[in-house]
């Protein structure tokens, strides 16, 4: 019977499959790029974070913070601005507005409880906003008395009633009034123009002075309106103070907006300028590109022709994951881009699992299509394991995290789904296409850098365990022994206060800006030169809307330049440190429960000890260097402590396939143990030099090239990803040897809590001498 012939396939069809996702992958991330939404980090604006208060002091509803949200919603559509942000955290509203030119009269805007009332002198409450027909509210302009605004009366007998009240008082004014603050009294001043008009004083927070606030100044004062009433009337009302356009249509906004159901505190806010928005994207996004194209180039220096493909399919993950996070609306943040940039970190790793399983298949004797087959096969449960671990950190920072960790955590689940399809299908099936046209039986050397004299490693992973325990925990205990005497340097968003970043058109020196702020009368915590014009502070004061919008004032008068002006305030502090413990702790538990299933117990409880370990290394040299400790340094630790835990599940899988390959079930000698570790820890040893090398190259480039503002987040990724590296290789392992030595000579299938004593015998079979014996 003749033999069926294989039918090679010509090698232009990969070829083409190849330069069309590589060319449709570069043009879908310039549309991309081109037509995503960015951040305030990116764009400039402001971001605010209120607590919702009820008026009368009752407990807050869900329902109130609802109601509270459309009015904040329906009053920043007035303000024309494109596309913001407003999501519900409790009962804290926060609002992003990127793009915003007049940050101060946004927010006065926003949160103005603008409750409409008719008052007599005295200020007894005469009729409120019902008595109106709701958002017919209108400017009209007078020839002789310029612009006025026009409230359209909705009932007329209960107007009608009441100004014919006024109109028999002594004092027969009736005063329109916007959120009257009880106890208000209006008397007889003078204005800014020097002229003597009805107004009321009231206590200057800045001065400690008090201020005369005239009826009719709409930027300065609450009463709206002083207007004599001779006689009762039915009719619409005009509100005339000789107002600009502008000022009348912002009241006629306001009003027709709604009254707010509650009152506003803000808590946090944080602007930035457009020019640091812009440099900040430059920065990034060349860090990106240069990250990006230095680990193209070290795939093609290794793996030849398949780390060609896998950066072309790089590219197209990039370009996926970019294209999603824009239909599901998202905003793209420094630390989005951050996200992306691990993302990569795992794509990578999965192309170097899948290509370390090849050449072993290969070196075991295997030809080209087979060892391609069995390496796919075998390399997918690791990577399935590493990235829903991964996962589990993503989706736990998510549901905790505040907005910024929030974005960073979108983008990462994202960009672990978009890996796990590209590197583990697409990769796969571009890679079989090649394999498929036999042009590389004799050419796999070219094909994926395979050559089949390699030197064979011999390194002991295990000989000096116990050394390296003992250095590893005095290092860990006279670190934490020295963070908890010292402390950790910690940022405004666990300690409270504001930072201020100033970026100047002139060199500036540090002594003048110490000296500035103490003109300023604000306290310095930190004060840290980034170059020769840019100047980060952080001061122990929160900055309201006026003092941020008189420190902008300031350095922009003295020295021409921008800042970025950031305040958290200590109920914020206190949510945001309980929510990244919480974080933290619920992710490990979440982590081992996996690996546990998966594996077994003692897996998870190695797994577990490796991460506590990279965890209090990351914050010991933080504490050592003084970097700051930020909200999304716990977005670093919680990346760190999933791609650590990548790392170790995909050993993990090595040492449970050699175990069972080499001993089954049952383990004769401790040598033994110390077998399996060596061989897994060899087989993977290459591949954890490459990925680590892969995913820091971006790091490094993010840290030398990126923002000033996530230089703390790569530098924490950076020192992650080498203590993780090294757990992964003399730590996690050798834990499971440890707790694996107790079981040797012993039956696999019985568990620790099996006892034979108080098993019950089970009945002897009767023997009858003739029948059964």
């Amino acid at each position: 019977m003749a033999k069926k012939k294989t039918i090679k396939k010509p090698i232009i069809i990969p070829i083409l499959i190849t330069i069309i996702i590589l060319l449709g992958s570069l043009e879908g991330i310039y549309y991309c790029i081109n037509n995503l939404k960015y951040g305030l980090d990116l764009q400039g604006g402001f971001e605010v974070l209120y607590e919702v208060n009820s008026i009368d002091g009752s407990d807050v509803t869900s329902e109130m913070v609802n109601n509270t949200r459309k009015i904040i919603e329906k009053r920043i559509n007035t303000l024309g601005v494109s596309e913001p942000e407003i999501s519900q955290e409790g009962n804290n509203i926060r609002v992003q507005m990127a793009g915003v030119k007049d940050n101060t009269e946004a927010k006065k805007m926003i949160s103005t409880t603008a409750a409409l009332t008719f008052r007599t002198v005295d200020g007894q409450l005469l009729m409120d906003s019902t008595v109106l027909n709701s958002g017919k509210a209108s400017v009209g302009y007078d020839t002789s008395k310029g612009y006025y605004i026009s409230l359209s009366v909705k009932d007329y007998d209960k107007f009608y009633k009441a100004t014919k009240k006024v109109s028999e008082m002594k004092d027969n004014y009736i005063v329109i009034w916007l959120d009257y603050e009880e106890g208000t009294e209006l008397v007889q001043g003078t204005n800014k123009e020097g002229q003597t008009a009805q107004g009321y004083y009231q206590e200057d927070q800045e001065t400690g002075a008090n201020t005369f606030h005239a009826c009719g100044d709409l930027n300065d004062s609450n009463c709206l309106s002083y207007a004599g009433v001779s006689q009762g009337f039915a009719s619409d009302v005009i509100i005339q103070g000789y107002f600009t356009k502008s000022e009348a249509q912002g009241l006629v906004d306001l009003i027709n907006s709604g009254s707010m159901p509650t009152k506003l505190k803000e808590i946090s806010s944080k602007t930035v300028s457009a020019s640091f928005g812009e440099n900040s994207l430059e920065k990034t996004f060349l860090a990106g590109v240069v990250g990006i194209c230095l680990i193209a180039l070290l795939l093609i220096f290794i793996y030849k022709l398949s780390g060609f493909i896998a950066s072309a399919s790089i590219l197209a993950y990039t370009f996926l994951t970019l294209l999603i996070f824009n239909l599901v609306g998202g905003r793209l943040t420094l630390q989005g881009i951050a996200a992306l940039v691990i993302g990569i970190g795992m794509a990578v790793d999965s192309a170097v699992i899948l290509f370390s399983r090849v050449k072993e298949k290969l070196r075991e004797g295997l030809n080209l299509k087979n060892a391609y087959n069995e390496g796919s096969k075998d390399s997918f449960i690791s990577i399935l394991d590493a990235n829903v671990t991964t996962l589990i950190a993503a989706i736990i920072l998510f549901i905790l995290g505040e907005s910024s960790v929030k974005g960073f955590a979108t983008m990462l689940i994202i960009s672990i789904i978009v890996t796990f399809i590209v590197m583990v299908y697409l990769n796969r099936f571009i890679l079989k296409e090649y394999v498929n046209t036999e042009k590389f039986n004799k050419h796999r050397w070219l094909f994926m850098g395979y050559r089949k004299n390699k030197k064979e490693n011999k390194f002991n992973f295990v000989k000096h365990k116990n050394i390296i325990f003992v250095l590893v925990s005095l290092i860990v205990l006279v670190g934490c022994i020295f963070t908890y005497s010292e402390g950790l340097n910690l940022g405004i968003d666990f300690k409270g206060g504001s930072s201020i970043e100033i970026n100047s058109s002139k060199k500036i020196k540090i002594e003048e800006i110490q000296k500035d702020l103490k003109e300023l009368n604000y306290k310095v915590e930190s004060i840290e030169k980034i170059d020769s014009k840019t100047v980060y502070i952080t001061i122990s004061n929160v900055l309201n809307n006026t003092k941020t919008e008189k420190v902008e004032k300031y350095f922009n008068d003295k020295y021409n330049a921008t800042t970025s002006v950031g305040a958290i305030s200590n109920q914020v502090k206190k949510d945001l440190t309980r929510n990244a413990v919480k974080a933290l702790i619920i992710a490990c538990i979440g982590m081992v429960i996996y690996v546990s299933i998966r594996f077994k117990f003692s897996y998870g409880i190695s797994a577990i000890i490796a991460l506590i370990h990279d965890s209090l290394m990351v914050l010991i040299v933080f504490s050592f260097a003084r970097f700051e400790v930020n909200s999304m340094f716990i977005a670093a630790i919680l990346s760190i402590i999933g791609y650590s835990i990548n790392d170790t599940i995909v050993i993990f899988d090595r040492v449970r396939e050699n175990k069972k390959k080499l001993y089954g079930d049952r383990i004769g000698k401790y040598e033994n143990l110390e077998d399996i570790v060596n061989t897994s820890l060899r087989s993977s040893l290459g591949r954890c030099i490459v990925t680590t090398t892969t995913t820091m190259l971006p790091v490094i480039s993010l840290i030398v090239l990126g923002s000033h503002e996530i230089l703390n987040f790569n530098i924490a990724l950076l020192i992650g990803l080498l203590v993780g590296t090294f757990s992964s290789l003399f730590i996690s392992s050798q834990i499971w040897m440890s707790i694996e030595k107790r079981k040797i000579g012993k039956d696999p299938n019985k568990h620790w809590y099996d006892d034979d004593k108080k098993k019950k015998k089970e009945p002897e079979e009767l023997r009858v001498k003739g029948v059964n014996c």
